[in-house]
């Protein structure tokens, strides 16, 4: 829930064993709420319980309680927050207002131990503070997501680009084609009326002149079948063209690649062999360990159970001899401590080679795997080839028998021509010409008519994809817009960050009006670190405080020579900062505060005055004299049980 959605209600928490508390109930209304109390009152308790309900971890369980609970009812709804004890640790559950509380603990949850208010005190990289929050790895990767798609897209709109400047070309072609049809259709329609014009005269001429026709027609579909198959053969020699091309480079990297003889089982066997080398070194170095560690307990006196008051090992110390713990003889301690040190030598040596093993069984796996890695891409070669080989014997035995058929084909057009041929006619010579005229001709339009297709289809295909080039370049817009936006969030946040502490401390110094400080702000500036073996640039945040001297001197002061009071003040407007560069108001209607008690009454008043104008509820934990300077229209809580 938004803090605009609760900014008008109060809030009511109830607290059981958490800190100090046993059980109690407090209500908070908007705006700004005072703890007032001595120390010891379990305001800092109340305050932690107030931040586990919202979502923090950094709640203690009440110390002699085996579980607790923080109860927050805000808005309308009802957020828990359980602490149950398990061994040495204190496990969280329940349903905070927060998921990820990080936010909050950093720039809201403002106690003494507030990473933001230690930050300024100690001189820390200020700027490493404000961008924690920032995942700098996901927006890498959304940075790279978004380059690939941007560049996918612009692959795109170039093909786009490509297919449009290729359509002027195909329209001249069907410009050029439909002309040479429409030629074509005019010169058959010439020849078939030259046709009709040749009248024999009787109707046996007649007859033989429809035989004639019919003859040629069946010219015209063995010359197609025959242009079919003229195709097919040229599809064929050009298939095996490519397989012989790739049949030289195959053979070619067979040559490359060295036959492998290696075989892999005797190192599998040595691989063996060390492996079990290993697990014995595993089991002497642990026994030896175990025996190390026991006989310098013993050595200690830490291992001795004796019915004195003497300190077993003020005993050792004061006698050079003992009795050993394994032969039961008295012997000096320092035989036994030698021995101790020959053992650990030897765990040394046996550490030693076992580290040896470890390195040589890596050395021959690593052999292993790269002899199974070259025979394997060797016999993937090979039978790759193989493949190839296999497919080009086919494409020469279908291309010998494509040549038979076409042979076969040839021979059968002829045959039907000088069928075609023998038909007499009164005027044969020029029937049987224009018979042949036309035949050709109308092969010629089928030819014409079915490229006219292709270029319509190849037309209309490059237009409909063209259409989305629009669409396309509106997405590659958007991306790039959001690549820019990711390139630069951190630095915008950076600039933000600056802008608001130097703004707000301005405005908080003027308010507050230290002696001899002028001016508090945070400048930017690129340094070079080290990260792994390279060299990069890093933003870092560097404080800068200026002083001015009775005489109206002006210089630059250090961080170190602030006062308590001046460091308390910046490292709170430094949180500031942060609160507001990430919008923690819009997830979290809380500023907390505690341990103000370096600062005097009246500039807490100003404080509390000035955070509380942005955030809807302000909780802070004060001293009576201290909440007493504060404005009497806050709320004042004096009784926490």
């Amino acid at each position: 829930m938004s803090s605009e959605q609760v900014s008008h209600q109060q809030t009511r928490v109830k607290v059981r064993n958490i800190g100090g508390i046993d059980e109690t109930t407090v209500t908070l209304p908007p705006g700004v709420s005072v703890l007032a109390g001595r120390n010891a009152s379990n305001r800092t308790s109340f305050l932690q319980a107030l931040m586990g309900g919202l979502g923090s971890t950094q709640t203690t369980l009440k110390g002699d309680a085996e579980e607790g609970s923080v109860t927050l009812e805000l808005g309308g709804e009802t957020y828990t927050r359980t602490l149950k004890r398990s061994g040495d640790t204190v496990v969280f559950g329940g349903d905070p207002y927060l998921e990820d509380p990080e936010i909050a603990d950093s720039f809201a949850f403002l106690l003494e131990d507030n990473e933001a208010r230690r930050a300024v005190a100690r001189g820390d990289d200020l700027r490493e503070i404000i961008m924690r929050p920032i995942d700098t790895d996901q927006i890498e990767a959304e940075i790279e997501a978004c380059e690939q798609e941007r560049d996918e897209l612009e692959s795109k709109i170039q093909e786009l680009d490509r297919l449009e400047q290729e359509l002027p070309q195909l329209e001249a072609e069907k410009k050029e084609t439909k002309e040479e049809l429409e030629t074509a259709r005019d010169k058959l329609e010439t020849k078939q009326a030259e046709l009709d014009a040749v009248d024999t005269g009787v109707e046996e001429s007649r007859s033989r002149k429809q035989d004639l026709e019919d003859a040629f027609d069946r010219v015209r579909d063995a010359r197609s079948e025959l242009d079919d198959l003229e195709f097919d053969l040229e599809t064929e020699r050009s298939t095996i063209e490519q397989l012989e091309a790739e049949r030289d480079e195959l053979e070619a990297s067979l040559e490359e690649l060295e036959e492998v003889t290696e075989s892999t089982d005797r190192l599998e066997g040595r691989i063996s062999e060390l492996r079990e080398r290993k697990r014995s070194l595993d089991d002497t170095i642990n026994e030896l360990g175990s025996v190390i560690n026991f006989n310098q307990e013993m050595l200690n006196g830490e291992g001795i159970d004796l019915e004195t008051d003497t300190d077993p090992t003020d005993a050792l110390l004061e006698n050079d001899e003992t009795v050993c713990w394994t032969c039961g003889s008295e012997v000096e301690t320092t035989q036994i401590e030698d021995t101790l040190q020959r053992l650990r030598d030897l765990r040394s040596d046996k550490l030693d080679e076992r580290n040896r093993i470890r390195s040589e069984i890596d050395e021959l796996s690593e052999q292993k795997e790269s002899i199974r890695e070259r025979k394997s891409e060797r016999q993937q070669t090979e039978r790759r080839l193989e493949t190839v080989e296999s497919d080009i014997e086919s494409s020469r035995e279908r291309v010998a028998e494509l040549e038979q058929r076409i042979e076969d084909q040839e021979q059968r057009v002829s045959e039907l021509e000088a069928e075609a041929e023998s038909i007499e006619l009164e005027d044969h010579d020029e029937v049987l010409e224009l018979h042949r005229e036309i035949n050709g001709i109308e092969l010629r339009i089928d030819r014409l008519e079915s490229e006219l297709d292709e270029i319509n289809e190849e037309i209309a295909d490059k237009e409909s994809a063209i259409e989305q080039r629009d669409e396309l370049t509106a997405e590659r817009e958007a991306v790039t817009e959001q690549l820019t936006e990711l390139r630069t969030r951190v630095n915008r946040i950076e600039q933000d960050a600056i802008e608001n502490f130097n703004e707000h401390m301005e405005t908080v110094l003027d308010i507050l009006e230290y002696d001899n400080l002028d001016r508090i702000w945070i400048e930017q500036r690129e340094t070079e670190v080290r990260e792994g073996r390279k060299k990069v640039m890093r933003s870092r945040f560097d404080l800068h405080i200026v002083r001015s001297t009775a005489d109206g001197t002006v210089y630059e002061d250090t961080i170190d020579h602030l006062s308590e009071s001046e460091r308390e003040v910046t490292g709170l407007v430094f949180a500031l900062a942060g609160y507001l560069v990430h919008d923690v108001a819009e997830k979290v209607p809380f500023i907390i505060l505690d341990s103000l008690e370096a600062i005097d009454s009246d500039r807490i008043s100003h404080v509390v005055d000035y955070l509380s104008e942005h955030a809807d509820f302000l909780v802070a934990a004060l001293l009576p004299e201290d909440a007493a300077a504060l404005s009497e229209e806050y709320t004042y809580i004096e009784n926490i049980d």
